[in-house]
């Protein structure tokens, strides 16, 4: 067995088809002074052709894995807009009087080994990127076509050194059981694809192989553990083949309990809604058995353009989800961007700590003109559905009554021009700054709800920053002092007579139900694919027995002993009976 590393769950049994590596290989010309001006336009219509070729491939793939994983070519874009990367181009054809295609060979080796050299795994990704668009660009320079993957055989598992979203993008789900990479991270821009693809995927195996991996060798490989194994005997295939029925048979069983109220054993109700960033997203969803939506991630607009988006045309996108989900709630959060969530058409000032800067609520507070224009067409769109409204990365009151300002003035908008509008429109807040959790009960005051969002809260509560792999160690939301913090936010709300709810990650964590169920929490927003495994645990945990576990988390000196109570609590909850269909 060789340990790789598991970055998209599920398990693959076949055969191996290894994708060769493609190596640019061309003589040095050289070009005349008169030759500059040629060369300057061959790269021009190789960066126009590249950048049509990657705009069709995220209209074909939007509709396949959403909106967010599609956002990845925007990256691809943006360097073949870059100027640095043009005049990096542009500069070795003139100093040193070579051909378009050497020197873009040139530039990317130069950027690609800058970004290498750096102690950063996401910029060690960013790397692959550039490549990924330098051999696009390349491809069209040389007029060399595109290396195929087998499309008369039967379905394989895919090998390569390294896999770019381009290429899987072209990747068909029906032909490639698995994908085995050499080099790569499960953070990685391909990782994103192969789990939103649904395709297996096993990384960084380089390391561990005695021998390369040939074409037609049976594999198995274990997306969730990153096992991978070559030639295995029989017994082992069959033992791995029961463990997919196993699997198959389990997301079926899940299927069936779609349509059952969420309800403890003992009568407590505890709506579960979907996390979503797109209408494609709701359909997902709604077939998983979500009640309603409870974070809309309004910023897919934002960043799927190259300017902002008008009001109209937001409202039309919320105007349809409050419309489709006839009825059940929708919870629109107001743009959040900033952080690791940037837009090439709005300059922001780099930041050294650009988590605690300049973004969410602080840049709509900013730019009031684009927060009204945001508010103006989600008021518009609470006319057609049970819709609310989130503003994200509240740490004061202060905020609170400068958004409710913005949002009053919106309203004597509307009603001036006789466009209706719920006017009962319930306003919530996002609790993730420890200092909202120690004011939450003056927030509470201020607000209809709560929304824990658990991803930065446990960031900041814990000074840890999760995508750094160097302490992503200490990311632990099961931290005696995560949960004071999600105890002291949920008591706010319970004695202010207001709801509260989770939409991070934590929400679809099975570990973390008893805790949600113990702090009397009200809704948990998650994303779909979590939806009915979290439900089929929740017909099964008693809310009683949850309270009685509180105390002894609460009394626990390490996370490790929270991770042990709450094992010896999941092991301990029998199986019951489902509730009644909805």
């Amino acid at each position: 067995m060789i340990q790789g590393i598991g970055a998209s769950s599920g398990i693959a049994i076949g055969k191996s088809f290894v994708l060769p590596s493609w190596e640019w290989e061309f003589p040095e010309q050289r070009v005349d002074v008169a030759d500059f001006a040629r060369e300057f336009e061959r790269v021009y219509e190789g960066i126009r052709t590249s950048k049509h070729e990657i705009e069709q491939m995220k209209d074909e793939l939007r509709e396949v894995v959403g909106v967010d994983e599609t956002n990845i070519f925007d990256a691809h874009i943006a360097i073949l807009d870059d100027p640095v990367f043009m005049n990096e181009i542009q500069g070795i054809i003139q100093r040193q009087y070579k051909a378009a295609e050497v020197a873009v060979k040139e530039a990317i080796d130069h950027f690609v080994t800058m970004f290498d050299l750096l102690d950063d795994d996401y910029m060690k990704e960013r790397a692959l990127d550039i490549k990924d668009v330098g051999n696009r660009l390349l491809k069209h320079l040389l007029g060399a076509p595109e290396i195929t993957l087998p499309s008369d055989t039967l379905p394989f598992i895919l090998i390569a050194k390294e896999l770019s979203p381009s290429q899987l993008a072209h990747i068909n789900p029906q032909n490639v059981l698995g994908i085995v990479t050499l080099v790569g991270s499960a953070t990685s821009h391909s990782a994103i694809m192969a789990r939103a693809l649904g395709v297996p995927l096993v990384v960084g195996v380089e390391a561990k192989l005695e021998e390369p991996i040939q074409t037609g060798q049976t594999l198995i490989i274990d997306g969730s553990t990153g096992a991978l194994y070559l030639d295995p005997e029989q017994p082992l295939i069959d033992k791995y083949s029961e463990l997919q029925s196993v699997q198959k048979e389990a997301r079926k069983q899940l299927n069936s309990i779609a349509g059952h109220r969420p309800v403890t054993p003992d009568g407590k109700m505890l709506e579960l809604a979907a996390n979503i960033s797109s209408y494609k997203e709701l359909e997902i969803a709604l077939s998983s058995g979500a009640h309603g939506v409870g974070l809309f991630r309004t910023e897919f607009l934002y960043m799927d353009r190259n300017r902002f988006p008008k009001e109209e045309e937001q409202f039309e996108v919320y105007r349809s989800v409050a419309e489709r989900l006839d009825g059940e709630p929708l919870i629109i959060r107001t743009l959040d961007i900033g952080g690791d969530k940037q837009l090439d058409y709005f300059n922001m000032t780099e930041e050294d700590n650009p988590f605690l800067g300049y973004r969410a609520i602080r840049i709509s507070l900013h730019r009031k003109d684009l927060f009204k224009t945001q508010l103006r067409a989600v008021l518009r769109a609470s006319f057609y559905g049970q819709v609310k409204l989130m503003y994200p990365l509240i740490s004061s009151v202060e905020e609170v009554r400068a958004a409710n300002a913005v949002l009053a003035e919106a309203k004597r908008e509307l009603e001036a021009e006789g466009i209706p509008f719920d006017k009962g429109l319930k306003v919530g807040i996002m609790i993730e700054v420890p200092a909202a959790v120690i004011i939450a009960d003056l927030l509470a005051q201020e607000v209809d709800f709560f929304s824990i969002g658990t991803n930065d809260l446990v960031q900041f509560t814990l000074a840890v920053d999760r995508m750094n792999e160097e302490i992503s160690h200490l990311y632990e939301p099961f931290h005696p002092a995560v949960l004071r913090m999600l105890k002291l936010t949920a008591e706010a709300a319970k004695r202010n007579g207001i709801k509260v709810g989770v939409c991070g990650e934590l929400a679809g964590d099975l570990r973390a139900l008893p805790i949600w169920l113990s702090l009397d929490v009200d809704e948990l927003s998650m994303s779909s694919h979590s939806i009915l495994q979290v439900k089929e645990r929740l017909l099964s945990t008693s809310q009683k027995d949850s309270r009685a576990l509180l105390p002894q988390l609460l009394e626990c000196r390490t996370s490790a002993d929270i991770h042990e109570k709450l094992k010896q609590f999941a092991d301990g909850v029998a199986v019951v009976g489902p509730a009644p269909e909805l």
